[in-house]
């Protein structure tokens, strides 16, 4: 018999006691999860009506529906949704504001950006994280991709005369995440000022992979797989300008740029960036599939009271097969000289060669950024973080079969296999491997 997946923690569930208590005598008002509502409470907070272009109501209407028929959130879950909600859409009514103000934010133009697309747990955090170490590119930081919209007074902060509050939420959130689940730093290590991915500015748009790897909702993620998710990277694409202003940066410098939403939405990542060079990575499906199940089941336990690992596995390995074979689909339209692969493993083993050959297609010297990439992996090495643990037969898996159903995948781009069929979890446990 496999071992089970982990427990969440008793944090969570002295928070759902509480909050049910608070609930039970009134001192504590139920979260409300309607449209309506939560667009009206985002207006209230801000004195603000225009969310910009209105196309994110179509999913955020799916996805209050999946939400509430299929997610079976409990009240921690409840609580942390409405929160989630509410961010989100006042980040909305505050991006139009700095764009009504400043114009000139959304004529910064974005060239030529570095796009690394994988799936989940194949190397792409450690790739962008290489990268950002070179300063000749841009990047997300941590804070920026839970806040990417800088506050009201933030004209204020540039002058000098008052101090950026996202950092400091940003810690604050990720403090409580620690509390909620202390594997997430194994899983993904990250902080405030980490290069970090832009899921987070996608999710702008209530669009994406990062709810169903937090929250039951199939239904929602089986409508995104039907739609055209352009509108959702066109204001991808308008935060980082606005990312860009807030720092000050150059827009010459191209960004770097990665999250496996990648995967499935290439056709729109290719409408709004057709200049993008993309860097794509390919690992073992078998750690592949390992590693996310691992992932979406340690954020998923804390949100609801009903999670089943073998459900958890069965859609990751769907969610998985389906990004593999859009992306396939999808890149047969990126021009010649524009894509190159890269494996997991060969990082894993000659991470300068790789980087080397990486370099080549970028058409760039790598000898300027070897030190900060050399600093940058001995900084990880010295967190001497918990390794993360995991397995497919937690999740009701095994190596050969997944690895029998990607197959075609396997052979069409030459990706090596880990030793055995439990290295699927022996992999996860070496450092920066997001």
């Amino acid at each position: 018999m496999p071992a089970p997946p982990p427990r969440r923690t008793r944090f969570i569930d002295a928070l759902n006691l509480g909050l049910r208590t608070g609930q039970a005598v009134g001192a504590v008002a139920a979260p409300r999860l309607e449209k309506a509502a939560l667009l009206e409470d985002a207006c209230a907070a801000t004195g603000l009506d225009d969310f910009g272009d209105t196309w994110f109501e179509r999913p955020l209407d799916v996805l209050l529906d999946s939400v509430r028929e299929e997610a079976r959130l409990n009240a921690a879950g409840e609580f942390a949704a409405a929160k989630q909600f509410h961010h989100l859409l006042r980040d909305r009514l505050l991006a139009q504001m700095w764009f009504d103000r400043h114009p000139e934010i959304l004529a910064r133009p974005i060239k030529r950006p570095v796009v690394i697309v994988g799936p989940m747990r194949s190397g792409t955090t450690r790739l962008q994280r290489l990268l950002a170490s070179d300063h000749r590119f841009t990047y997300l930081r941590g804070f920026e991709t839970i806040s990417p919209v800088p506050r009201p007074d933030f004209e204020e902060v540039l002058a000098g005369r008052a101090v950026d509050f996202r950092p400091v939420l940003a810690k604050r959130i990720m403090r409580v995440a620690r509390l909620a689940n202390p594997r997430t730093l194994s899983i993904h290590p990250t902080g405030p000022y980490q290069p970090e991915e832009e899921l987070g500015l996608l999710a702008a748009s209530f669009w994406g992979m990062k709810h169903e790897a937090q929250w039951q909702v199939p239904g929602y993620g089986r409508w995104c797989e039907g739609e055209d998710a352009t509108p959702a990277y066109r204001h991808m694409a308008n935060l980082l300008r606005l990312v860009g202003w807030s720092q000050q940066a150059s827009s010459l410098k191209p960004w770097i740029l990665k999250t496996p939403q990648h995967m499935l939405d290439l056709p729109a990542l290719l409408n709004v960036f057709p200049d993008a060079r993309i860097i794509f990575t390919h690992r073992d499906p078998a750690a592949v599939v390992g590693s996310a199940a691992s992932l979406a089941w340690n954020q998923t336990i804390i949100y609801s009271d009903h999670v089943e690992p073998g459900a958890v596995g069965r859609e990751w390995l769907r969610k998985t097969e389906q990004q593999i074979d859009r992306m396939r689909a999808a890149r047969v339209s990126v021009p010649p000289g524009r894509a190159i692969d890269i494996q997991y493993e060969d990082v894993e083993g000659d991470w300068r060669g790789t980087m080397a050959s990486i370099y080549r297609f970028l058409d760039l010297n790598m000898a300027p950024a070897i030190p900060a990439m050399e600093q940058y992996l001995l900084a990880v090495r010295a967190l001497k973080r918990r390794p993360h643990d995991y397995a497919l037969d937690q999740f009701g898996l095994e190596a050969a079969a997944v690895r029998e159903r990607m197959g075609d995948y396997i052979n069409a781009f030459n990706v090596p296999l880990t030793s055995s069929a439990h290295s699927a979890g022996l992999a996860g446990r070496r450092a920066g491997k997001g």
